[in-house]
């Protein structure tokens, strides 16, 4: 059982979207205060499709700092590409636990801007 309120919140927002999502893929976001991460991921099949962040090796050089919003925007653009190369253009917005706001927003906002519909 989830004992903090992030988890809480994690939990609840993770089950509002498994109703809704009609079987498209759902995009996770996780942010630490150093770095963010994205994956789409099918939960019908349990694996991920695919995955981006800003340690990867395609980003990580063009990047002063891995956790603020540019870094954010940069990861969700990769992502976008990454997703419709596999096949997906529809997916299901997942923010975790996190506020709608800042990184998380501004990965969105590019992963929409790349192609992505949610």
């Amino acid at each position: 059982m989830a004992n903090n309120s992030f988890e809480r919140r994690r939990a609840r927002v993770r089950r509002s979207i498994k109703k809704v999502a009609n079987g498209r893929p759902r995009l996770s976001v996780f942010r630490s205060s150093k770095q963010i991460y994205a994956q789409i991921i099918d939960d019908t099949k349990g694996f991920t499709l695919c995955a981006a962040s800003s340690l990867d090796k395609d980003v990580r050089g063009t990047l002063a700092n891995g956790g603020n919003k540019s870094a954010a925007e940069v990861v969700g653009k990769l992502l976008a590409e990454r997703a419709i190369a596999a096949g997906v253009k529809d997916v299901v917005f997942d923010r975790g636990g996190y506020l709608y706001h800042g990184r998380v927003k501004a990965l969105a906002d590019a992963a929409r801007e790349g192609g992505l519909n949610f």
